[in-house]
C-alpha cells in the first residue's frame, strides 16, 4: 500500500486507521529509503567523545526522583559488576543510542532490552509464555536501539560469568540472526496472524540437547511452583497474633503502618484510581479482594530507589494474591524523542506492556497517588527470571530466543514489511549492530570502573544496606 493509499484511506468515511503509535507506510520502499538517512554498517560505530554528559553525571541526573535512603544501595549494587551496571545505567545507554542517526522506523520499545529482561510468565489461561518482561522505559522509537541492547548485555554478561569470547560472538550473532529471521516471517504474516502469535515455554527448550533440556524443563517446572500465588505465599506470608503479615527483610521489605491516617488515604488513593484504570468486567472480581498487610520493597538493580509498595490480598474464599505497585516516571527515552503522549506514566508503562506483549497480566493497571506515578501488576505470578549461571550452558539458543521474541514484539506496534526491507538479506545491519555492542561492552566496564572510582575516592556514597 503506498502512502498516497494510506492518506486517502485514512480520509475516507468508510475506512478509518487508527494508529497506536506513529508508523511508516507498511511499504518495503520506505525500509530501504531508511538505509540512506541510517546507513546499517554505520550502526557500528560509537565515539564517547559525543558524550554531552558524563556516564555519572546521566546516573546523578536520577536521583531526584528515587528515594533518597536507597541511593547508596543503588550504587552499590551496580558497582558489584559490569553487568550490574549495564542494568542500573539504561538512562546512559538512552543518551548514548541518541546520539547517532537512526532508522526512522518506529515501534513500542522495550526500552531496557537486555537479555535478562526476557523470561516466562503466565498468560490469563495459565499456559507459560516467553516475552519481554520489563516495560519501566518503554516509548515509541527506532527499532534497533532496542536490538543494541539485547545484543551488548549478551556480551558483558557473557565477560561476566566467564564466558568464552566465541559463545558470547555467537550468542550476539544469534540474537541479530533470529530477530532478522523472525521480522522476515512477520512481514509476510497477516495483522491478525502477528498478533495471535505466541512463544509457549516448549519453545526454547526445542533448540537445546537433551541433556540441557532436562534441566532447563526442571528449573522450569520447580520455578513455576515456587512463584506461583501459593509458592509466593509459603515464602512471605507470616502469622502474628493470628494476623497474616508479610515477613520483613532488611535489604527487601519494611512494612507500611496501616494504622496511620496518612497511609491509609494513601491506599484509598491507590484503590479508587486503579480501579479507574481496569476494564469494567475486572472490578467484580478486584473487589472480592481486601488488604491484610502492606510493605515497601526494593527491587532489582536499575529500579533500586524508585517507590515499589507489596500488598498482600486476601480474598472472601480466603484465597491470597500479592499485588504489586511500582513507580512509574518517564521513560529515559523522551529526553530524544520526544515525551509520551500519557499523562500517566502507569498508563505508559502498561500500554506498552499490552502492545510488546502477547499475553499480559489481567491485573496490569496504572494509579497515580500525590502526584506520584505507579503501575499495578500480580506479584511473581508464575514468572520465571533466569540468572546469567542458568542460561551460561546454552547462551547461543537463550539469546537467539530473545532476538525471535523481540521480533515479534516490534511486529506487534511497527512495520514488519519496512523493518525487514531495513535490514536486507545480506550482513550489513548484523554486522553493524555487532560492531556496536562489542565497542559499546567495552564502553560499558569503562563506565563500571569509573563508578568504582568515584566510590572509592568518596564522590559517590555507596553502601549494601536498605533503609
Amino acid at each position: 500500500m503506498t502512502t498516497a493509499h494510506l492518506e486517502s484511506a485514512a480520509t475516507s468515511p468508510t475506512s478509518v486507521r487508527v494508529r497506536a503509535i506513529p508508523a511508516t507506510s507498511r511499504d518495503a520502499e520506505a525500509g530501504r529509503a531508511a538505509r540512506t538517512r541510517a546507513p546499517r554498517r554505520a550502526a557500528g560505530e560509537w565515539n564517547p567523545d559525543e558524550r554531552t554528559l558524563s556516564a555519572l553525571g546521566r546516573l546523578q541526573a536520577q536521583e531526584a526522583v528515587r528515594d533518597a535512603e536507597l541511593l547508596p544501595l543503588r550504587y552499590a549494587r551496580m558497582a558489584s559488576s559490569p553487568w550490574a551496571y549495564l542494568r542500573g545505567a539504561a538512562a546512559v545507554m538512552a543518551a548514548d543510542l541518541a546520539a547517532r542517526e537512526h532508522s526512522g522506523l518506529t515501534v513500542q520499545m522495550c526500552g531496557d532490552a537486555h537479555i535478562l529482561n526476557f523470561g516466562l510468565w503466565a498468560s490469563p489461561e495459565r499456559q507459560l509464555l516467553f516475552d519481554a518482561r520489563d516495560f519501566d522505559e518503554t516509548l515509541p522509537g527506532p527499532f534497533e536501539w532496542d536490538l543494541k541492547r539485547l545484543c551488548t548485555s549478551v556480551y558483558v554478561l557473557a565477560a561476566t560469568e566467564g564466558i568464552d569470547t566465541s559463545t558470547a560472538e555467537a550468542a550476539a550473532a544469534a540474537a541479530a540472526a533470529e530477530y532478522r529471521s523472525a521480522m522476515r516471517r512477520y512481514a509476510q504474516t497477516g495483522e491478525l496472524d502477528v498478533w495471535y502469535d505466541r512463544i509457549s515455554a516448549d519453545v526454547p527448550l526445542q533448540q537445546l540437547t537433551s541433556e540441557f533440556a532436562k534441566d532447563a524443563k526442571r528449573t522450569i517446572e520447580k520455578q513455576s511452583r515456587k512463584r506461583s500465588q501459593e509458592g509466593t505465599a509459603r515464602q512471605l506470608v507470616t502469622v502474628e497474633d493470628g494476623r497474616r503479615r508479610i515477613s520483613e527483610d532488611p535489604l527487601k521489605r519494611r512494612h507500611v503502618d496501616l494504622t496511620d491516617e496518612d497511609q491509609i488515604n494513601v491506599y484509598e488513593q491507590v484503590f479508587d484510581t486503579y480501579l479507574a484504570s481496569i476494564p469494567p468486567h475486572l472490578t467484580r472480581l478486584v473487589g472480592r479482594f481486601s488488604r491484610v498487610d502492606t510493605v515497601q520493597q526494593v527491587v532489582g538493580v536499575g529500579s533500586v530507589g524508585m517507590r515499589v509498595y507489596l500488598h498482600l490480598m486476601e480474598g472472601d474464599t480466603g484465597q491470597l494474591v500479592f499485588f504489586q505497585l511500582k513507580q512509574a516516571t518517564a521513560s529515559v527515552f523522551e529526553e530524544f524523542v520526544g515525551a509520551s503522549e500519557f499523562d500517566n506514566h502507569g498508563e505508559r508503562v502498561c500500554v506498552g506492556q499490552r502492545l510488546m506483549q502477547s499475553a499480559s497480566d489481567i491485573f496490569l493497571g496504572h494509579v497515580r497517588v500525590d502526584e506520584i506515578d505507579y503501575y499495578a501488576r500480580q506479584f511473581r505470578d508464575m514468572k520465571i527470571i533466569p540468572s546469567g549461571n542458568e542460561i551460561a550452558g546454552y547462551l547461543p539458543q537463550f539469546a537467539g530466543m530473545c532476538g525471535k521474541a523481540l521480533a515479534k514484539s516490534h511486529a506487534r506496534s511497527g512495520e514488519p514489511e519496512a523493518i525487514a526491507a531495513y535490514i536486507g538479506k545480506g550482513e550489513a545491519f548484523t554486522s553493524g549492530i555487532l560492531d556496536f555492542a562489542r565497542a559499546y561492552a567495552t564502553q560499558t566496564h569503562t563506565d563500571h570502573a569509573a563508578l568504582v572510582a568515584a566510590i572509592e575516592s568518596g564522590q559517590v556514597k555507596a553502601a549494601e544496606r536498605g533503609w
